[in-house]
């Protein structure tokens, strides 16, 4: 099975003019553990942390000291098993053009990891989705606490960062990790087989204007809490 996907995920490579995929553990809101979990669909590889990078002749899957064992068992047939602090800067395949889902990744990762010696070609597709999108998940509302199991209501949360954002003369704070747009909104979510962690983004103003920005199925029940309270 991972053969097979591994020379579908190959034979796209021409299409787009790369010499290879890099396919990292985390998803677009760089959770640890993700319900689409592409590395372990493309390398069998099920630890928290880890890259793989597929050429047109070789596979290398890049983990840490705690998964050397354990990669070795689930993915070693197929990948050549590397320490992950090879990748900094990695001369195992130099001059060579990467593709990579722009969402999955951060700056600091593509300047440190591959752009020394490489190039990069952002595609908007990801690839393994193209090759296999049977993920067993279905977006559900988001929901919140209440003041009495977090300690403080989302109202003061919210005066506290306009304070912050008047007092530095800043319009918008922009909140990109979900654990903080958990904290700040006293809500969760059904999005990560692992946590309760809703996945969205915020942006907020100095005027306390709040932006949340996901799918809209997943505001429903905020909605209708909001309603209930204005009432």
């Amino acid at each position: 099975m991972i053969a097979k996907r591994i020379k579908q995920l190959k034979s796209q490579f021409n299409n787009f003019g790369i010499d290879g995929y890099v396919v990292p553990k985390n998803d677009e809101f760089f959770s640890e553990y993700a319900a689409k979990d592409r590395l372990k669909i493309i390398s069998n590889f099920t630890g928290s942390a880890g890259f793989a990078i597929i050429l047109k002749k070789k596979n290398y899957l890049f983990v840490d000291g705690r998964y050397t064992l354990q990669a070795e068992i689930e993915s070693g047939k197929q990948f050549k098993i590397t320490k992950y602090e090879n990748i900094i800067n990695c001369k195992l395949f130099k001059k060579l053009t990467l593709g990579i889902d722009p969402q999955l990744f951060t700056s600091f990762q593509l300047n440190s990891y591959f752009k020394k010696y490489n190039n990069i070609k952002e595609i908007e597709s990801n690839l393994i989705d193209r090759i296999y999108n049977k993920y067993s998940f279905q977006s559900k509302p988001f929901y919140s606490l209440h003041k009495n199991i977090t300690g403080e209501n989302h109202f003061a949360k919210i005066n506290k960062i306009s304070s912050f954002l008047k007092k530095n003369k800043k319009n918008f704070l922009f909140v990109s990790a979900p654990e903080n747009a958990a904290w700040l909104l006293n809500m969760r979510g059904y999005d990560n087989p692992n946590s309760p962690i809703p996945n969205c983004r915020i942006l907020i103003s100095d005027k306390k204007k709040i932006f949340l920005i996901s799918e809209l199925i997943k505001f429903k029940e905020l909605i209708k809490e909001k309603k209930i309270k204005e009432n």
